[in-house]
């Protein structure tokens, strides 16, 4: 005769056990729609700032930690991140953003459309401040050779801006 000793029920039969495995997939799912997500929107919240950055063919540096960004938009008002800063606040304020860290890297923005000087002013005053790893940033082009000089004849032409008249005069 076979003695029962969980309550009169043969073993395995009857009532349910739980299950003591976690199922991952649901899991999986969602962290890939995160990531998806996030890999579409992380290029999209580097600065707020909009500025029309040169052209250029030169490979893209890699760092290891996200570099402070300061941008001179094209009225040449500077803007540390996001924030618009006055040139002579702008050591004291990287360096709280750096943490007093002079290694700290240091983008600069540009709008191609304002003058060199500004540009060269600014990269001065973050060095005057001891910072020493500062570059300029610009849009990144495709790998093929720069076009002739020469424009092709099907190629469309601006239109010369209108000159104002100018007052006739003897002199």
């Amino acid at each position: 005769m076979a003695a029962y000793l969980n309550g009169g029920k043969p073993a395995g039969r009857g009532r349910y056990r739980p299950l003591a495995e976690i199922n991952v997939t649901p899991l999986v799912d969602v962290m890939l729609v995160l990531l998806i997500i996030f890999m579409v929107t992380a290029p999209l919240m580097t600065s707020g700032v909009p500025v029309d950055l040169p052209k250029t063919s030169a490979q893209q540096l890699n760092s290891d930690t996200e570099p402070l960004t300061v941008s001179i938009n094209a009225e040449g008002k500077i803007f540390l991140q996001e924030q618009e800063v006055q040139v002579d606040d702008l050591v004291a304020k990287l360096q709280a953003a750096a943490q007093n860290n002079p290694d700290r890297r240091i983008f600069v923005r540009g709008d191609k459309g304002i003058a060199y000087g500004r540009i060269m002013e600014v990269m001065g005053t973050i060095n005057q401040g001891g910072f020493t790893k500062v570059a300029l940033l610009a849009d990144q082009t495709s790998a093929t050779p720069p076009a002739k000089s020469v424009p092709p004849a099907a190629a469309p032409t601006k239109p010369a801006p209108a000159a104002a008249p100018r007052p006739q005069g003897h002199g």
